[in-house]
């Protein structure tokens, strides 16, 4: 398969360009291996037109079984995977979205089982409006999230009905109706889940301790979260943190999905990586994250929505590790 890039949105470095994102494309690809055993091949392309970059990866089809597409800056990203969907029959995944939609939804279905609060009742409030953010909003909403009960903050802060700056389509479905709020400082008190998809120090103690109940606080801004968890639950110890780093306990890494939910996919055939199989996906990994049987999981999955799962037999789940 295929981890296509052209270096405008790279983790914690930003619009560095197809070339300068080589390395990572090429750790990406070590991944896949080391976890699913997939050969890859990183292609990095030098082009920022969507269209032309489209033309690009859709004229390669015949090359690969599937395509990881990395790194691609927001609002771009959606409009390419989803043109790519349309036009191309093997599976096309954009693992910034997905990936990180995926593995922060189940934290959020693990945290909320811990703290015995049901996902239909909290309130969810989100700094970024990025492609990272949007998809996670997604996911949490098909699984019961209420929209009602979310509020999204970008750089401009609230994203409320009628605001005009920086109002792309994929954040205009997360605006809420114009209550006076303005920033995220106005936004957090009572929220049962912060999700931090922006920036370093973006949530302060101040608004830590505003938060309801054994809040949850996913703070995965890399290389430096929103709040650090020592600050945090300095003046909440009753919070469950997460971020995206290793060196703190809860890491809320891609890496639990990507590599096992396109091992799925290429062993069954899967044409695309769809809705279904990405709800799926969320199920297991609180479940059996520490039983090591998420590759069982998702190739279970991947057959249970393909159109050869009429003749598939699952093997038994004691016998992969």
């Amino acid at each position: 398969m295929a981890v296509i890039s052209n270096g405008t949105a790279v983790l914690g470095l930003g619009n560095i360009g197809a070339l300068a994102g080589k390395p990572v494309m090429e750790g990406k690809g070590v991944l896949f291996k080391k976890f699913s055993g997939i050969d890859v091949f990183d292609i990095e392309v030098d082009e920022l037109d969507p269209d032309k970059l489209i033309d690009v990866i859709a004229a390669l089809e015949p090359t690969f079984g599937g395509i990881n597409l990395e790194d691609i800056k927001a609002p771009e990203c959606f409009y390419i995977e989803k043109k790519l969907r349309e036009r191309m029959k093997i599976p096309v995944f954009h693992d910034d979205q997905h990936g990180t939609a995926i593995i922060t939804t189940a934290a959020v279905l693990n945290g909320l089982r811990v703290v015995k609060k049901n996902i239909s009742d909290v309130r969810l409030v989100v700094s970024g409006a990025g492609a990272a953010s949007i998809a996670c909003l997604n996911l949490l909403v098909a699984l019961g999230l209420s929209k009602q009960n979310i509020t999204v903050c970008d750089s401009k802060g609230v994203i409320y009905q009628g605001r005009d700056a920086k109002m792309e389509e994929t954040k205009a479905a997360y605006a809420i109706a114009d209550n006076g709020q303005r920033t995220l400082g106005d936004a957090i008190p009572n929220a049962d889940i912060f999700l931090g998809c922006s920036g370093p120090g973006v949530l302060t103690q101040d608004m830590v301790k505003t938060m309801a109940r054994d809040p949850l606080i996913m703070a995965l801004a890399n290389p430096e979260p929103e709040i650090l968890p020592p600050l945090a639950k300095a003046v909440r110890p009753d919070a469950i943190i997460c971020t995206g780093r290793s060196d703190y306990p809860n890491q809320v890494n891609n890496v639990l999905c990507f590599p096992f939910i396109f091992r799925g996919a290429l062993d069954v055939g899967a044409t695309t990586i769809n809705e279904e199989m990405k709800l799926a996906a969320c199920t297991p990994l609180p479940i059996w994250r520490w039983q090591s049987r998420v590759t069982w999981w998702l190739q279970r999955m991947a057959i249970r929505t393909s159109p050869l799962a009429r003749n598939t037999s699952f093997p038994n789940r004691s016998t992969h590790a």
